[in-house]
């Protein structure tokens, strides 16, 4: 997505200038999937949007061994929860057969968070003492290689464990998150100028795109409005480029002023949208197309001058 994540991308940038002691880069989404399968050593920590991190989260729980063994923090300003990644798994509640390590290393993680790291090292050392025992995992890990041991058989393994520590003690420093403080302020961007240069409106409509574009051609005639360019599912279909999209009925307008102004004159605009409804067009909404410092602040449809 690259304006959105344009933005995330620049605002990353300007963030990492704070610590330089710390090496950060970037990496295309589908090429960050493909190097977490063949080399995931590379990474520390993943910094992106909700909807990749999901995708990803999903795919690096699979490198250390499944759903069940990933647990999960979100952390903000006023409060925190922290659950395991796979959610309340309803397809097998009540069967015994959950993994409670996501859940129980999440645990950990709240206690960390709220600063009591002996308590979280503690049953952390008794779950990897847990595992180390060979004793028996969650079904869901478990696979031929050693005893299924249940929901409540192997959490009160982990109990019993309590106070061993395992060979392969993790050894990390751990210190509370600092969560920035939330802004008590309006952040507002005032540009030096600004100009609104038309509207989008949203049509409905069951025809043909050279039929609405004549219709709309005939409503905006004589209007402060004329009608630029009609697009569908994001590509420009009137006046036609040659693409050929599958259209539906849901419209994009754009009507450019015909002279650019520092607003849209509410009485100009009414005129219009009663002129579009008298030529039996219903429209949906509409989106002001505006300008500022010189920079067009709106998308445009593909093959769009």
């Amino acid at each position: 997505m690259k304006l959105s994540e344009g933005r995330f991308k620049r605002v990353f940038e300007t963030v990492a200038l704070e610590y330089p002691e710390i090496d950060s880069s970037h990496i295309l989404i589908d090429n960050c999937a493909h190097q977490l399968v063949i080399r995931p050593e590379q990474f520390d920590v993943i910094v992106t949007t909700n909807m990749n991190g999901d995708i990803l989260s999903d795919l690096t729980s699979g490198l250390v061994g499944g759903l069940g063994i990933a647990p999960s923090a979100n952390i903000g300003h006023d409060a925190a929860f922290f659950e395991a990644v796979y959610g309340s798994a309803p397809d097998i509640a009540g069967r015994d057969m959950a993994n409670p390590m996501a859940l129980i290393l999440s645990g950990v993680m709240m206690l960390r968070h709220l600063g009591e790291f002996e308590a979280a090292q503690k049953i952390e050392d008794a779950l990897i003492y847990t595992l180390e025992s060979g004793k028996g995992l969650p079904v869901d890990v478990a696979k031929s290689r050693v005893p299924v041991l249940g929901t409540r058989a192997f959490t009160d393994t982990v109990i019993e464990n309590l106070g061993k520590v395992p060979e392969h003690r993790f050894e990390r420093h751990y210190e509370p998150m600092e969560v920035p403080k939330q802004a008590t302020t309006v952040t507002v961007l005032k540009p030096e100028t600004r100009a609104v240069l038309g509207a989008d409106i949203f049509i409905e409509f069951d025809g043909l795109p050279e039929v609405l574009g004549d219709l709309l051609e005939e409503a905006s005639a004589g209007s402060a409005f004329g009608l630029k360019m009609i697009s569908n599912r994001g590509t420009q279909v009137n006046p036609p480029t040659g693409a050929s999209p599958d259209c539906v009925d849901h419209w994009r307008c754009r009507f450019m002023l015909r002279r650019p102004a520092d607003y849209i004159d509410s009485a100009a605009l009414g005129l219009l949208l009663n002129s579009i409804d008298g030529n039996g067009l219903r429209w949906m909404h509409i989106e002001k197309l505006n300008e500022f410092d010189g920079e067009e602040a709106f998308s445009k449809a593909q093959g769009e001058n």
